[in-house]
């Protein structure tokens, strides 16, 4: 995302990277081309030098000490754009605390592999008032994605509950490959016969996490491109958002059981098509293909 903006994005000034682990934001930096960034070792560095700031953490509990610092400094007129998958109850608390404050605030989650997030083919969800929505626009569509999905004057964690819920397509998406591969080794099909049927019949998403399975991916990688434990924690709030509207989220309930399988098998190494050997061992397979 900052190499797609340093390169399209209509900057008047380097780029300010700040990263809670300071040798990741200088690692990036020196991948950057020169002059066009810098790294700084503070939320309140960060924040005094930009005009708009995104934001993406690993959950709500990060997410809300990064606001809680950024406050405590000036942050009267910034526009603060918030790109992390967390609680749409979460992200509303963090428009009010930055608009009483003086600052202005746009949630815009993404959809998108980190491999779509280097080419600049994310989809991006706005939400919030459209005059800030506008402000955030030449940030997104041809610059860090293919699309906006424009929720323009509605509250801003409408865009994180269609993050959640759309997450849980992933989700099953994933659940349901996993269990056609683990019935086709064992009946006779074969997964390669079965993926020549989802490249032709599904291609894009299934296609790719299909081949992920069957190459062994999984649990070949030792980083994880959609980590266990941030699958469970959308998982989580998908499974409390349904049950606070007294719906309920079965598909989801038995991805997330694979879930915690995979987090006992594999630990922080596990991956969101980590199901895959969970769903092998539960049929009688070893999780190992």
């Amino acid at each position: 995302m900052c190499k797609n903006l340093i390169d399209k994005a209509p900057l008047t000034s380097p780029l300010i990277i700040f990263n809670r682990t300071t040798k990741r934001a200088t690692d990036l930096s020196s991948q950057l081309p020169p002059g066009k960034s810098t790294v700084v070792t503070s939320i309140e560095e960060a924040v005094s030098g930009s005009d708009i700031i995104f934001t993406c953490v690993g959950d709500d509990k990060a997410i809300l000490a990064t606001i809680e610092t950024a406050v405590k400094g000036n942050v009267r007129e910034k526009l603060f754009v918030d790109c992390s998958t967390v609680h749409p109850d979460t992200t509303n608390g963090l428009a009010k605390t930055l608009e009483s404050h003086g600052a202005e605030f746009v949630a815009c989650p993404v959809f998108g592999a980190p491999a779509m997030a280097d080419s600049g083919s994310l989809v991006c969800v706005l939400a919030g008032p459209h005059a800030l929505v506008a402000k955030v626009k030449p940030y997104t569509t041809g610059v860090m994605g293919r699309a906006v999905i424009d929720f323009s004057d509605q509250p801003a964690g409408k865009a994180t509950l269609l993050k959640i819920i759309g997450n849980t397509f992933i989700l099953n998406m994933v659940e349901t490959l996993s269990e056609g591969h683990a019935v086709a080794e064992k009946a006779g099909l074969g997964v390669d016969n079965l993926h020549s049927f989802i490249e032709t019949m599904f291609p894009g998403p299934y296609t790719a996490y299909s081949e992920r399975m069957r190459s062994g991916d999984y649990y070949r990688r030792e980083e994880p491109l959609f980590a266990v434990d941030l699958a469970r924690k959308d998982a989580g709030h998908a499974l409390a958002l349904a049950s606070s509207v007294g719906a309920k989220l079965k598909d989801v309930e038995v991805a997330d059981a694979h879930l915690a399988e995979v987090q006992k098998y594999m630990g922080a190494r596990g991956d969101i098509s980590s199901i895959y050997g969970a769903v092998r061992q539960e049929n009688g397979l070893e999780f190992e293909n």
